[in-house]
């Protein structure tokens, strides 16, 4: 009974360990993967731990192994299992975000592409959209923003900006604050 129990014990620290943390990986396709699970033994991954006493998460990069083993984690609160979850879906927003961006303007015939590249945005954007429509539309949007964010005239406005407030500059107080104000309201990037 003590050894099943104490079995049944690691087996949980272990599993707890899992949902602490949350693995990025590209495959060989080039498309972005994002999960709680391990990736594919031999797969080089970024693991992103949700340590116990801190909002922001730490990054490393590991490599996948069959067999590996190691020290048992302390267990996860459901606070920690909240705030991984929250994690894994700003991660997965954030690549979808990128994704539907840069299939805009491969397939717009604004920038050249080719099949590959389409063919890997389409299903890093299927792994990581989500298949609500109220939030597949949110991301959506998020994605023109960022489009209208790294436009021309963005660019633009942000290097008119960086002059305006550049020592020796004589540009007056309410024409950097009104050019702020544009930049902040148009040009910022949705996903960070």
């Amino acid at each position: 009974m003590r050894r099943a129990l104490a079995t049944l014990l690691a087996v949980l620290l272990t599993a707890s360990a899992a949902f602490a943390q949350v693995y990025r990986w590209v495959d060989e396709d080039g498309v972005t993967h994002l999960s709680s699970e391990k990736p594919p033994p031999g797969v080089k991954a970024e693991r992103i731990e949700i340590p116990a006493s801190s909002k922001r998460p730490a990054t490393q990069s590991t490599t996948s192994s069959a067999g590996k083993s190691g020290s048992a984690a302390p267990p996860v609160s459901p606070a920690q299992l909240a705030e991984r979850e929250d994690l894994l879906g700003r991660l997965r927003t954030r690549e979808c975000v990128i994704a539907l961006e840069a299939l805009e303007r491969k397939t717009s015939g604004t920038e050249a592409s080719s099949a590959t590249e389409i063919k890997r945005l389409k299903q890093t954007a299927d792994i990581n959209c989500s298949q609500d429509p109220g939030r597949r539309r949110q991301q959506e949007e998020m994605a023109a923003k960022l489009r209208v964010a790294n436009s021309p005239s963005c660019v633009e406005a942000r290097n008119k900006l960086a002059d305006m407030v550049a020592p020796g500059s004589k540009a007056s107080r309410e024409r950097v604050q009104a050019q702020q104000a544009f930049v902040d309201e148009h040009c910022t990037s949705p996903v960070r």
